[in-house]
């Protein structure tokens, strides 16, 4: 599970459908980038940070799907 992903779009009042919308996914696709189930493409990953304003090269870091992320200034 990505909760460091869920805890950005939470911040920022958005749902996952305007997320997916905004980043020109389908909805269902993210909701598995969310849960960990799916490594998102450089693209998508590119348009998933655009939307919600992070570096998009965290999806690629070690540890990307684990709960925290504190070592990107992310922590629940």
């Amino acid at each position: 599970m990505r909760a460091w992903l869920i805890e950005i779009r939470e911040k920022q009042k958005l749902t996952q459908s305007q997320v997916a919308e905004s980043s020109k996914v389908e909805r269902s696709y993210y909701s598995m980038i969310e849960g960990g189930k799916r490594r998102p493409s450089v693209d998508v990953a590119m348009k998933i940070g655009h939307t919600l304003g992070f570096d998009w090269t965290l999806f690629f870091t070690k540890g990307s799907n684990e709960t925290i992320h504190k070592q990107q200034g992310v922590s629940k």
